[in-house]
């Protein structure tokens, strides 16, 4: 009904039926026909119709008069509204794991802010899983599995896991040969990273390991370290450890297991239409990735 009501206040300000259908993009039997609808709807005849003349009833000035404001009203918040969600500036807050958000995507933060100088960006770093909508952010970058479907996600790549250790610990503990080996060595195990899922390409073999942890800890770049001070063997994303591995000072350890890379994935929650400014930081990142190869499944491999 309020459509309609804000067509007959048009009605009524265009002079005619033809005008208010022309004005308002309508043809003009839809104009007629949602006119007389609303007022079977509200019981009275708002408007005297002639060949030559259009005049509003008694009953048809006082809805016009009541509605015209608030109608007016309407269409300037909208106006508004509609210019707001298309500017590309205003602030965006995103939730991300620390050490992803501030290490591989750190260009793409700076990158985002130089070419959008009227957007405020606000990150919340996290190591743990974060209500996205008791938050209020706008945006989330999340790591591994998806349990919740109430979210709107778009995959921006997959970052690759190896298994490292230290040559010293390897020359002290012995390089384990196959996955009986390995469960029986000194194992780091890093969160989230709770459960080893591994697979073997050459035979398509999989394995999932349960590690029993001789050290457990929620912050891989402290993992990393642990593994580089020959503390035992670690699972983590080749990202956080490249420099090591490239250095020598972390190994591959059973190279025929391959650890199943975990996709990282943008989410939002549900809507229609993302506001303009959250549109081009999503597309942005989307971007960046594409173009990075530690996003890529077969990074490192």
């Amino acid at each position: 009904m309020l459509d309609d009501l804000a067509l007959f206040v048009s009605i009524v300000e265009a002079g005619s039926l033809h005008a208010a259908a022309v004005k308002e993009d309508l043809p003009a039997a839809t104009v007629t026909r949602r006119l007389q609808k609303l007022e079977s709807q509200l019981g009275y005849r708002l408007l005297n119709r002639s060949a030559r003349r259009l005049q509003p009833t008694a009953e048809g000035w006082q809805y016009y008069e009541q509605c015209r404001p608030l109608v007016h009203a309407l269409r300037q918040a909208t106006q508004q509204l509609d210019a707001s969600l298309s500017a590309v500036s205003g602030s965006i807050r995103v939730l991300a794991p620390v050490n992803f958000a501030s290490g591989l995507l750190t260009p793409a933060w700076v990158s985002f802010m130089q070419k959008y100088p009227d957007i405020r960006l606000e990150l919340e770093l996290s190591n743990l899983l974060q209500d996205l909508v008791g938050s209020g952010a706008d945006l989330a970058i999340r790591v591994g599995s998806l349990d919740d479907s109430s979210l709107m996600q778009r995959r921006l790549g997959s970052a690759a896991l190896v298994m490292v250790a230290a040559p010293g610990y390897l020359a002290r503990a012995g390089v384990p040969r196959d996955l009986q080996e390995l469960e029986k060595h000194e194992l780091i195990v890093a969160e989230p990273l709770r459960t080893w899922r591994l697979r073997r390409p050459g035979d398509g073999a999989e394995m999932v390991i349960e590690p029993q942890a001789r050290l457990r800890v929620n912050e891989m770049r402290l993992a990393v370290e642990m593994a580089d001070a020959g503390i035992g063997i670690l699972l983590c994303p080749l990202l956080q450890c490249r420099d090591e591995v490239a250095s020598g000072s972390l190994v591959r350890v059973l190279p025929d297991w391959m650890p199943q890379p975990r996709h990282v994935y943008a989410v939002w929650t549900q809507r229609r239409y993302l506001p303009a400014r959250v549109r081009v930081l999503l597309e942005h990142l989307a971007a960046f990735a594409a173009g990075n190869p530690l996003l890529n499944d077969e990074a490192g491999v």
